[in-house]
């Protein structure tokens, strides 16, 4: 069970694109393009991503956004924490209040346990896992690899 919102999903396929080819600079047309997502979301996302200080844009001709620090210190949890609540209540299928008012409901363990699962996975993820990643690569970083 993968807990995150769309707007996080967008933001990761962002970011995933960044990081398979670290060292060039990619415009949000050419990120929307590749992920299937509108330009304005693209935009709008990047601008969030670049306060947050996960991606620098350079404005201009052969501008662009690169990642702001390696694909090693970024998390997919410093992603998704940018925009869902990452403290997930734990919602008893018995009714608010049932779980922590003596013996817990017959799946809270099991609960409980697929969302502590869920946030290690996020932490632990870096996005390194994309770098050079074929599908996750620009255009020209995959003429470079076939090359």
């Amino acid at each position: 069970m993968f807990i995150y919102g769309k707007t996080s999903a967008n933001a990761i396929a962002v970011m995933s694109y960044l990081a398979a080819d670290p060292k060039r600079r990619a415009g949000s047309g050419e990120i929307a393009k590749s992920r299937g997502i509108s330009r304005a979301l693209t935009a709008k996302l990047l601008t969030q991503l670049a306060a947050a200080g996960l991606v620098a844009g350079q404005p201009g001709p052969g501008g662009g956004y690169t990642l702001a620090k390696s694909a090693g210190k970024i998390s997919l949890m410093d992603i998704v924490s940018l925009f869902e609540q990452t403290q997930v209540p734990i919602l008893c299928p018995f009714g608010q209040n049932w779980c922590g008012r003596g013996d817990p409901c017959p799946l809270h363990n099991t609960i409980s346990g697929m969302i502590d699962a869920n946030l290690r996975f996020m932490k632990n993820t870096r996005l390194s896992v994309f770098l050079g990643s074929e599908r996750g690569a620009s255009p020209k970083a995959r003429r470079r690899k076939r090359a």
